[in-house]
C-alpha cells in the first residue's frame, strides 16, 4: 500500500473553503482533493486507511467518496494493466480524416472497435486521433488495411507508431 503523505497543511478555515472546478460544475474542498490524490495512488485503500491519511474517520471519508462518485468526479476503480504483458506490442496514433456527414456512424464504429483504446475529435488537419494497440506490425497492418480503412466515412489516415512511452500520467488531482 502506497499512501501519499498529507502534504497539504491547512487551517480549519481553509479546510471549510470550497472551490469550483470543471466543466460539470463541481464544488470541492481540500479534503476532497486529498481523497482524490490518495485514490489515484491506490484505488484499493480501505475507507479507514484513506480517512486516517487525510485526518477523517471512516464514515465521513466514505460519505465524501460516495459524494464524489455521485458528482461524477470519481467514475470508477480499475487495475492498471501493462499492455506488453498481454502481448500488445504495437501502440500507434492514427490521424483520421472523414467525410463529416458520416461522423456519427464513424464514432459508433470506433466505440464498438476493441482495438481502439481512445478516440479524440480534434481540430486542425485531421478530424480524429485514435490510439490503437495491436500484437505486432503484421496485425497492425491488417487492422489498418482491412478494418480501419473500411470504417464509415474514412477518407484517409496518417499513422505514427510509438517507439516508447515517455510519459503517461494517470492522475488528475495535481492539475486542479
Amino acid at each position: 500500500m502506497n499512501i501519499v503523505p498529507n502534504t497539504l497543511k491547512l487551517t480549519p478555515k481553509e479546510e471549510r473553503c470550497s472551490f469550483y472546478v470543471g466543466l460539470i460544475g463541481t464544488y470541492m474542498n481540500f479534503k476532497d482533493k486529498q481523497i482524490i490524490q490518495q485514490l489515484e495512488q491506490d484505488g484499493r485503500l480501505s475507507f479507514a486507511t484513506l480517512g486516517e491519511s487525510i485526518g477523517l474517520s471512516k464514515t465521513p471519508c466514505w460519505n465524501r467518496v460516495k459524494a464524489l462518485q455521485a458528482k461524477n468526479v470519481i467514475t470508477g476503480f480499475q487495475a492498471q494493466i501493462n499492455p506488453l504483458a498481454l502481448g500488445l506490442n504495437i501502440r500507434a496514433l492514427v490521424h483520421v480524416v472523414i467525410d463529416f456527414e458520416k461522423h456519427q456512424n464513424f464514432e459508433a464504429a470506433i466505440i464498438a472497435h476493441p482495438s481502439v483504446r481512445s478516440c479524440h475529435a480534434v481540430t486542425g488537419e485531421f478530424d480524429y486521433v485514435l490510439e490503437i494497440l495491436a500484437k505486432d506490425i503484421s496485425d497492425f497492418d491488417e487492422l489498418l488495411r482491412v478494418e480501419m480503412s473500411r470504417l464509415p466515412g474514412v477518407m484517409r489516415f496518417n499513422t505514427s507508431i510509438s517507439t516508447r512511452m515517455v510519459k503517461q500520467q494517470s492522475g488528475y488531482s495535481e492539475m486542479v
